[in-house]
């Protein structure tokens, strides 16, 4: 069974902590970006040599969530597997361990294979397929491809513009920069006084270099959660919706936290 995992241990840094001693949203989702690299790179197709042959992975849709996040210095395992394939995308899945092996964390995201200059998905290379087996058990049960709506009126607006800094090497805005685009249009307090428990979100559309773009914001039905769109401004291009819960900060993790400083 394990021959179908790859995993990759990470040291929490400094600079990824927020004023809690704790790892951001955004620092989570590069760290699992950055396994999902590592586990291209083992087979012999880093996305530096895809890119070249102006090929890549692009993310539709994904959910992650986070039941505890970790410590400055705490060290964590991301333990990732293909689910499922189809001939264009697969299912890839994740799992967060913390260094006494406890799960905190978990992540289901669906990838395209894209031709870069055409901007349209490809088929997968098998040889691709043949170092990748994939493994059908799911880290998260839930279904990924479900429609979220999108919202036209908002509570809360934020505008940005798209730097050079924003986008990747396959020329469009990496989704990192989404999840901070939708964080930072969260009401004040919200942000303050609690953290992302989950994010559930769609990419619809490619905003590029140059874009201003427009995060909205609205309260969900449910205590603590939020429906959100990232739109192009002056247009009718949704980029994506989300959904995200937040959990009430615990003043425990701040204290235990502490431990890492010393």
């Amino acid at each position: 069974m394990f021959e179908h995992y790859f995993d990759k241990q990470f040291e929490l840094r400094y600079f990824e902590m927020n004023s809690l001693g704790l790892a951001t949203p955004t620092i989570i989702l590069a760290l699992l970006e950055e396994t999902a690299a590592d586990h291209c790179y083992c087979i012999n197709h880093s996305l530096f040599d895809l890119n070249k042959k102006n090929v890549g992975w692009v993310l539709v849709s994904g959910i992650l969530q986070i039941d505890r996040y970790p410590y400055y210095k705490e060290k964590i395992t991301i333990r990732t597997w293909l689910s499922s394939y189809s001939s264009i995308k697969g299912y890839r899945e994740n799992i967060i361990f913390d260094d006494q092996r406890n799960i905190i964390g978990r992540a289901k995201g669906l990838w395209v294979f894209f031709d870069i200059e055409k901007r349209k998905p490809i088929p997968i290379f098998n040889d691709i397929k043949e170092k990748w087996p994939y493994y059908s058990e799911e880290s998260i049960v839930k279904n990924i491809k479900k429609k979220i709506e999108t919202i036209h009126t908002a509570s809360y607006i934020k505008k940005f513009k798209v730097n050079r800094y924003d986008t990747d090497m396959n020329k469009h805005v990496n989704n990192i920069r989404y999840l901070q685009w939708v964080i930072e249009s969260m009401p004040e307090d919200i942000v303050d006084n609690y953290h992302l428990h989950i994010i559930d979100g769609r990419f619809i559309a490619e905003a590029k270099y140059g874009d201003s773009i427009l995060s909205l914001t609205n309260i969900d039905t449910i205590d603590n959660s939020f429906t959100h769109t990232i739109k192009i401004e002056g247009s009718d291009t949704i980029c994506g919706n989300a959904k995200t819960y937040w959990r009430k900060n615990n003043p425990l993790d701040f204290y235990k936290s502490k431990r890492y400083y010393k």
